[in-house]
């Protein structure tokens, strides 16, 4: 089958959703299929079988189409260092930090290794579903493009490009990505997709007729807005995880620190399926000191990110609010920062060579160099509880370690992690709270404190796959999946 692919006017239009459930429908019908993202720039992240790591999005629509998450699916991971650069992630493996025009310059290095990704994949499965990044209408990247057009060519996909209608502007961006792309790239777009929509459909009709008399094109569907717990990509608002609070009932408030350079923040998104759990990302004081539990999240570097935290005041903030007995939980880099201090001998994380921490914690951290990436089978040492999770971290802590019991997959080797002090814990585990008995066990407490009534634990894999159903249910029902098959068969 030939490949497809989804593009957009730009980052956050919804592609790696819109993948995610053709993937799902693909598979309901009886395909092998998987995701491919040839570049991603992302701080969320996942960890494969085999300990390499690849962005979220690709893990997540590996289990749209029911496979196992391969580093084939995302060959390129990038990972935002703020104004210096990025880490150049390639085949789950760190290369190193590169600056935009370092970066550029390793195009024909990189492009090799993706067309190798690429091959394997479509060798393996009868159809893969290809991502694209950002707008294929950068007109000063065309020449170091091998995200978009460049892989559409190369592998001869049929392309799907799809307009956001919620940010307004979807008829000009469409039309206006279309004009700028060269002849031969224009001959690969199949058709329209108009995602985000809120309203009656027959008010777009006459914009949709002339969409497609300008471009050629046929509108291939119209997708309703769509509110859930799948997690897009990155680049979204956190305002997208945010949950309102249920009317009529006392809901507990979990509240993550919004770090400036917060990474894997998928780690709270199974708080979402609660009912009685309102989810909030914030900075604010009144947020902090109201919270039944708070969260301090992974971030892309923990020392900037601290010194952020102390000079706006909200480390004071986080200090007061577990002095008062608030349950605080930091998972990664928030782990590090509630230790004693955080050391950087070899400057990784910037010219800052050591900072103090909350202290709230009986341990110190240094950041090595090696980054560690492997999944992990654990036990809590408090109630001997088996649980599962994934470590993406460079440092080291040493000191009163040993919450859990920890046995790294991708290298067998087994370790104590985490520590706790009163109603203060943090581990390196990311995916904890997708236990869902270890969640259960935690907002029990909180439940308890506040006079709520106990709840037995909920399926976070049952929720997503219903998510995913729906994702799907809705592509069939708004998208042109007749001329979609055309496509794929050719």
């Amino acid at each position: 089958m030939r490949p497809l692919m989804v593009q957009g006017t730009a980052s956050g239009v919804g592609k790696s959703l819109l993948v995610a459930g053709l993937l799902r429908v693909f598979a309901q019908e009886g395909l092998r299929v998987a995701p491919f993202k040839a570049q991603n720039m992302a701080l969320n992240s996942y960890i494969t079988a085999d300990g390499a790591e690849i962005g979220r999005a690709q893990a997540l629509q590996a289990e749209a189409a029911g496979v196992e998450p391969l580093k084939e699916m995302n060959p390129v991971l990038l990972k935002a260092l703020g104004e210096a650069g990025c880490q150049v992630v390639l085949m789950g493996r760190v290369l190193g930090n590169y600056t935009a025009r370092q970066y550029y310059c390793l195009r024909d290095f990189l492009w090799g290794h993706i067309l190798k990704a690429y091959e394997a994949l479509s060798r393996r499965f009868d159809l893969v579903v290809i991502e694209g990044a950002g707008s294929p209408a950068e007109i000063n990247l065309q020449d170091e493009d091998m995200v978009n057009m460049a892989v559409a060519r190369q592998v001869g996909a049929r392309v799907l490009l799809v307009g956001d209608i919620d940010r307004g502007g979807v008829f000009a961006s469409l039309l206006g990505t279309m004009a700028l792309l060269e002849p031969r790239d224009r001959a690969l777009v199949r058709g329209l997709v108009i995602n985000k929509f809120r309203g009656d459909r027959a008010i777009l009709e006459p914009g949709l007729r002339e969409l497609e008399a300008r471009t050629g094109l046929p509108v291939l569907g119209v997708l309703p807005y769509l509110r859930g717990a799948l997690p897009e990509e990155d680049g979204l608002s956190l305002e997208s995880c945010l949950r309102e609070r249920p009317r009529g009932q006392k809901a507990l408030r979990v509240v993550v620190i919004a770090l400036p350079r917060i990474s894997n923040f998928t780690d709270f998104d199974p708080f979402l399926l609660e009912p009685d759990v309102e989810l909030l990302y914030s900075l604010r004081p009144w947020d902090i000191l109201g919270a039944d539990l708070l969260l301090l999240p992974g971030t892309k570097s923990t020392i900037q990110d601290l010194r952020y935290l102390r000079s706006t005041g909200v480390l004071e903030s986080i200090r007061r609010a577990a002095e008062r007995g608030t349950p605080l939980v930091g998972i990664c880099g928030g782990y590090q920062m509630l230790g004693h201090v955080i050391r950087d001998p070899h400057g990784l994380e910037g010219n800052c060579p050591e900072a103090r921490g909350l202290g709230l914690l009986d341990v110190e951290t240094s950041i090595q160099g090696e980054k560690v990436t492997t999944q992990v089978l654990a036990t809590d040492l408090r109630d001997g509880q088996e649980l599962r999770g994934y470590e993406i971290h460079k440092g080291r802590s040493e000191g009163a370690i040993g919450l859990f019991r920890l046995r790294r997959l991708a290298t067998s080797e087994e370790l104590l992690d985490g520590s706790q002090r009163g109603s203060v814990w943090g581990t390196y585990m990311h995916g904890v709270f997708e236990n869902d008995h270890f969640r259960a066990g935690l907002l029990n407490r909180l439940r308890e404190r506040r006079g709520l009534q106990r709840r037995e634990p909920l399926s976070y894999a049952a929720f997503k796959a219903r998510a995913l159903d729906v994702l799907a249910q809705t592509l069939r029902e708004h998208l042109d999946m007749r001329s979609i098959w055309g496509l794929i068969k050719g």
